[in-house]
């Protein structure tokens, strides 16, 4: 099969940094499915985990952790599945990812892609849903039906493809949702996606808030700086508030006060905790998805795909890396088709 791998972690410009090569087709476990990929997307985690290091992989690595494709073959345990069925899913960081024309996926972590969805509208989903609804709904203290009626929330980076699926999943569960931006494009991105309130991230956060009515705010989703935004959101959440984080900080951050005097609950979500330690509620992923496809049939979510980059190459993936490194996508960026 075609795949693009590394087997060197070079900056992305060296041509060598991602390469085509021809794989063997895996081999399935008992709860797998063997999935022919049609169009993938790419993730932060892509450009971390290909980021240079002196580190030389004995055999190609394959990344990529969204895709959406075909069932080719099941598991003996599986009973979900069946062979034809149309899928998307994020898969495992584990173990072998989706930049290949088959790939062995657990089938807990997979769910029949949503019908009003063409193969790469489905691939830009799964990671960024995942990690939204699990943040929102499974790490902070909310339901995803009516939990946010009257409370508010601020989204960090509401344009990147965590953001936009967070502002419509908090949207619809019924918060205040504040979205930042900086450019008029992101800023009309974020409108879109359903946020009430767009506001400037290379300004200071308060004022602006102050201006629109919020004096706090009941919880925020930091999705960019931990480090950068940490003083003025412990500011700004409200008595007993939330903050949910997806990004290491980069420089040490007090966990005092105001967050101790608040008692402001602090929530760290990494959507491949489930698949990598194998936890008991790992078949939660696919559920999730089921359910976020069920949505998006009945018009109440939409989908973020930005642009389509075709074929899946080297070529392709090198500059999707690169985009996605300057800082300046827009939702999701995928790319389809062998």
């Amino acid at each position: 099969m075609k795949a693009v791998a590394l087997t060197r972690y070079l900056p992305i410009d060296d041509p060598q940094s991602l390469l085509d090569v021809e794989l063997p087709k895996p081999e399935i476990g008992p709860n797998d499915l063997l999935v022919c990929v049609e169009a993938v997307s790419v993730n932060p985690v892509d450009t971390k985990l290909r980021s240079p290091k002196p580190n030389v992989e004995a055999q190609p690595r394959v990344l990529g952790f969204d895709a959406a494709g075909t069932v080719a073959a099941v598991g003996a345990d599986v009973s979900d599945f069946k062979p034809g069925d149309e899928v998307y899913y994020a898969g495992d960081v584990t173990r072998a990812g989706s930049n290949a024309q088959y790939q062995a996926v657990d089938a807990h972590l997979a769910a029949h892609r949503p019908r009003r969805l063409d193969a790469a509208a489905a691939a830009a989903l799964p990671l960024v849903t995942i990690t939204a609804w699990e943040l929102l709904f499974h790490r902070m203290p909310y339901q995803p039906e009516r939990g946010g009626d009257g409370k508010s929330l601020l989204v960090i980076a509401g344009a990147g493809g965590v953001g936009s699926m967070a502002i419509q999943l908090a949207r619809r569960a019924g918060f205040t949702v504040i979205a930042t931006a900086s450019r008029p494009e992101t800023q009309a991105w974020c409108r879109a996606m359903g946020a009430q309130h767009v506001i400037d991230h290379r300004q200071p956060l308060t004022a602006q808030l102050k201006a629109l009515g919020f004096n706090e705010i009941d919880a925020a989703l930091n999705l960019a700086d931990t480090s950068h935004y940490w003083t003025e959101l412990g500011e700004l959440l409200a008595p007993q508030g939330h903050v949910g984080l997806i990004v290491e900080p980069k420089s040490p951050v007090h966990i005092g006060d105001p967050y101790k005097a608040k008692c402001i609950g602090i929530h760290w979500e990494m959507m491949f905790a489930r698949p990598r330690f194998k936890t008991a509620d790992m078949s939660e992923q696919g559920r999730i998805l089921e359910r976020v496809a069920a949505l998006i049939d009945e018009g109440e979510l939409r989908g973020i795909q930005r642009e389509t980059l075709s074929p899946i190459n080297a070529e392709n993936l090198r500059e999707a890396h690169r985009r996605l490194e300057s800082g300046s996508t827009i939702g999701k960026l995928v790319l389809a088709g062998w």
